[in-house]
């Protein structure tokens, strides 16, 4: 395993030395601006933190913006095929360094993308503004916090940490820092999901008690019944004691990697812990919720102490709060999908996936893209009058970030929303976990009530060097 652990960037030590000079030198502007503040007319440097399937959608999403200017790579593997996969493209260091070698280039001959398997050493080494991490779930705490830690902002993927004390910790440290943060739940910018919290808040379809999310998410490895068997050849220039990072060292198999770790609980967080971040994101943005008072979440098919299931139904109850009636949340995956209400005409079909409203009055029903909330029955709709917008448009859900960056307003993700998100997420991921047990929430505690088996869960055990405090 590589020792490298980031130094004091030279950045830091710009700003550490101004202060120390009181006067005697030029501060620079961005030191004017507060930590790793960067002047709105500077290009944001990034190193890219994972460059697998979603490393390489976020690495040319970045590139797409002027401003922005990839200069590192950091990723355990050189090179992955998801042909077999919904990205159908080729990903890892070597197709993802290309990629930006290739746009920076056009501008400037002599470009060169700065590699590494260890972002570690890339965090030591290189003057970054930002990283941009789109690694496996159970690296994503480790990776923000020591980024924080170093005074980078942060762009992470969802779920935001993979254990709820994680969330927590990754919450905090953002807020101590005031770090410009975002997580990849890309749908909390698009207008739909605007329009959806607007038109709850307005009371369209009256008071709501009742909200169901599905998604047709199942198991990626559906033969298996708990962890592989046996040992692969291991990929060409693939460092896999690395990518396992803060988990126990076992053999290589080929089940695991590169996209199919979700299907594991090390790894991953099955079909919940994948999507919730994205398809409970307007409940919890619309009523404003915290933890629930309880939750039940239950394997559909086999599952176990390793390995997700199939698919999944439970519930989330959240109490009563101000005049907002408590709420129930029931979540499907794995094909299963809510009983359609009888305020739903006949002739309309449910998404494929989707999230659906239920109220006093009628029922508001968005799908799992644009987000754009239909109101039922037309009565309803009819006599309902659209409020103005009340929350800020997005100008996209990258350039939300990097405008943060550079002294902007809080992109809408950041890590204090996230965390929150994600951690209301795990909580379901926790029920599962504990083979489908409902999950009675000490919040302040961070305790599962009566369940001190679920403690392993909440705070998962890291192996030596990959410690988070």
């Amino acid at each position: 395993m590589s020792n490298y652990l980031p130094n004091q960037s030279r950045r830091n030590f710009i700003i550490g030395t101004a202060y120390s000079a009181a006067g005697f030198m030029i501060v620079p502007r961005r030191v004017l601006g507060g930590q790793g503040f960067v002047a709105p007319s500077d290009t944001v440097t990034l190193g890219i933190v994972g460059a697998g399937g979603k490393g390489r959608k976020n690495t040319e999403a970045f590139l797409a913006l002027d401003d922005t200017r990839v200069v590192a790579i950091a990723d355990p593997a050189y090179y992955w095929n998801l042909a077999d996969f919904y990205y159908r493209s080729e990903a890892g260091r070597g197709p993802v360094k290309d990629i930006v070698e290739e746009k920076h280039q056009a501008q400037d001959t002599s470009f060169q993308v700065a590699e590494y398997n260890d972002f570690r050493e890339m965090l030591e080494k290189e003057d970054l503004d930002g990283i941009v991490c789109s690694t496996p779930d159970h690296t994503h705490a480790y990776i923000s916090l020591l980024a924080m830690r170093a005074g980078k902002h942060v762009y992470c993927e969802k779920p935001l940490p993979h254990n709820i004390w994680e969330a927590r910790q990754v919450q905090k440290v953002a807020a101590e820092t005031g770090l410009a943060t975002q997580m990849g739940n890309s749908g909390h910018s698009a207008d739909g999901i605007r329009q959806t919290v607007e038109y709850l808040r307005a009371g369209a379809i009256g008071k709501v008690n009742e909200v169901h999310a599905w998604v047709p998410a199942t198991r990626w490895v559906p033969s298996l019944r708990g962890l592989p068997k046996g040992e692969s050849t291991m990929p060409i220039n693939f460092e896999w004691d690395l990518w396992l990072g803060p988990r126990e060292p076992r053999p290589f198999h080929e089940h695991y990697v590169p996209v199919t770790w979700r299907d594991f609980w090390d790894f991953g967080c099955g079909a919940l812990g994948d999507f919730g971040c994205h398809d409970m994101d307007a409940t919890v943005w619309a009523f404003n919720l915290s933890a629930p008072e309880r939750v039940e979440i239950l394997p559909a098919g086999f599952s176990n102490a390793d390995i997700a299931p199939y698919g999944e139904i439970g519930y989330y109850d959240f109490p009563a709060q101000g005049d907002q009636l408590p709420l129930k949340l029931t979540w499907y995956s794995g094909g299963l999908r809510p009983k359609e209400p009888e305020m739903l005409p006949q002739g309309v079909d449910l998404p494929r996936r989707g999230t659906m409203f239920v109220g006093e009055k009628g029922v508001i029903l968005n799908d799992g893209g644009q987000r754009i909330p239909k109101i039922y029955p037309e009565s309803v709709a009819e006599a309902f009058d659209p409020p103005k917008p009340s929350i800020p448009r997005s100008n996209g859900h990258f350039r939300d970030w990097i405008d943060a960056i550079k002294g902007g307003p809080a992109a809408s993700a950041n890590f204090e929303y996230g965390a929150r998100l994600t951690e209301i997420t795990l909580l379901g991921v926790l029920s599962l976990r504990m083979g489908g047990q409902p999950i009675y929430w000490d919040a302040e505690l961070m305790k599962a009530k009566g369940l001190p088996e679920a403690d392993k869960f909440i705070k998962e055990p890291v192996r030596q060097d990959w410690e988070m405090t």
